[in-house]
């Protein structure tokens, strides 16, 4: 599996929660490409090179995955359980960022295999504190497998 170290794909159905979170990755300095998918059924058809995105190398995956949980078509919890469970994408960190503070999904989240659950803070001064952390682990301390 070659890792695209350029690429964070955002799932996210809120335009303004997608916004936010662009913004704040810009914000943070990330210099990363941000992929910003609206549901569960676009992020699997971009992972598994299907659908529209037929023409992508599915070998090439993201360096993280900002995943929501209630979104139309496809939910998190299902995009989480079929990227995990494929020997390709199993290893690709999925940080669960979502409004949910429900122990089962939390406790759903991480027997699927996430890596990180964050609960999205309503007020945009930590909200950009959340992600400018989350970046800075996920993509300057945190070593990858090669």
């Amino acid at each position: 599996m070659e890792k695209n170290l350029s690429e964070i794909l955002l799932v996210e159905d809120s335009p303004g929660d997608a916004k936010l979170t662009i913004y704040a990755l810009e914000n943070a300095h990330v210099a990363n490409r941000i992929i910003h998918l609206k549901d569960g059924d676009e992020a699997l058809e971009y992972i598994f090179a299907t659908g529209a995105y037929s023409h992508r190398n599915k070998e090439n995956t993201p360096v993280i995955i900002l995943l929501d949980l209630k979104m139309p078509k496809v939910n998190g919890i299902e995009v989480l359980k079929k990227i995990k469970s494929d020997e390709n994408t199993k290893n690709v960190p999925i940080i669960i960022f979502t409004s949910s503070q429900l122990a089962s999904d939390v406790i759903k989240c991480y027997s699927l295999g996430a890596n990180s659950f964050v609960v999205k803070p309503y007020d945009y001064s930590k909200f950009e504190q959340i992600i400018k952390e989350i970046s800075s682990y996920w993509l300057m301390i945190n070593h990858f497998p090669q």
